[in-house]
């Protein structure tokens, strides 16, 4: 599960700045490890934290042996991830994006739209089905999911007039 993003170096001991991608911040003051995953390439590293601490909108953090802005250089762009073991507790009727992955989708009628395939996260979360050779984005919006069962591995949608049709 994916926390954070290397952003840029910070300083001259070797810190990165994080720019978290979770709504908690100060989770990472008590991590002492993670693997760090290069995107691009499909590369995963695993790296223990010296150090970790809130700064403003970032976290600043060190990897054990990374003690010069050139090796903390070679950080930047990387992905922070964690094991789905670690998630942190939701609040009830709320789960992570990665949880509906494979999820079945249907409409409301009970017509069969596709399994979830991948989330991809801008301006407007979409929801990626696919149906045989065929792919639909639905916006993750309540006016469009009416239900999210987790445990059943279903989603049920109320799609306007035309979405499934694009």
């Amino acid at each position: 599960m994916v926390i954070g993003e290397v952003s840029r170096v910070h300083g001259l001991r070797g810190e990165v700045q994080v720019r978290p991608m979770t709504d908690r911040p100060e989770r990472f003051e008590g991590l002492s490890g993670c693997v760090l995953w290069d995107a691009s390439r499909d590369e995963r590293e695993t790296r223990r934290i010296s150090t970790a601490r809130v700064h403003g909108a970032v976290v600043v953090l060190r990897f054990e042996g990374d003690d010069s802005p050139e090796a903390a250089q070679r950080r930047i762009g990387r992905l922070l991830a964690v094991p789905e073991s670690e998630a942190l507790p939701l609040p009830e009727g709320s789960f992570y994006p990665w949880q509906l992955e494979g999820a079945r989708v249907m409409t409301e009628d009970g017509r069969e739209v596709g399994r979830i395939v991948r989330i991809e996260s801008g301006a407007q979360e979409l929801w990626v089905i696919a149906d045989g050779g065929r792919e639909h984005l639905i916006p993750a919006v309540p006016e469009i999911v009416i239900e999210v069962d987790l445990a059943a591995g279903r989603v049920v949608i109320r799609p306007p007039d035309g979405l499934l049709d694009l």
